[in-house]
């Protein structure tokens, strides 16, 4: 029992670990070839939109909304990616617990 708990306070010191790590953690989705970068944090909050002047015609916006779109999906996909890579291994981990739910 005792072995357990300690196996229970490792992982979620590896879990609060690996969510700090994600929470500071920015990453990059692009469209057009670069004409639109998204950067999110791990957590998925949105910090940024750039688009190239290029990308900016008036007789065309919704290519423009489906750029931007695409760039936030890609940049959405690398922090899902990321929370994979960094909680993965933590909350596989846990089903050798034998904890219910886990």
């Amino acid at each position: 029992m005792q072995q357990m708990l300690k196996q229970a306070q490792k992982m979620q010191q590896q879990i609060a670990q690996a969510q700090a790590e994600l929470a500071e953690a920015e990453l990059t989705g692009t469209a057009g070839g670069g004409l639109v970068t998204a950067t999110v944090s791990g957590a998925g909050e949105i910090k940024a939109i750039r688009i190239d002047p290029k990308a900016v015609d008036p007789e065309d916006v919704e290519t423009l909304e489906d750029l931007v779109l695409a760039a936030l999906h890609n940049a959405a996909e690398a922090a899902r990616e990321m929370t994979e890579q960094k909680m993965g291994p933590v909350a596989g981990g846990m089903g050798g617990l034998g904890l219910p739910g886990f």
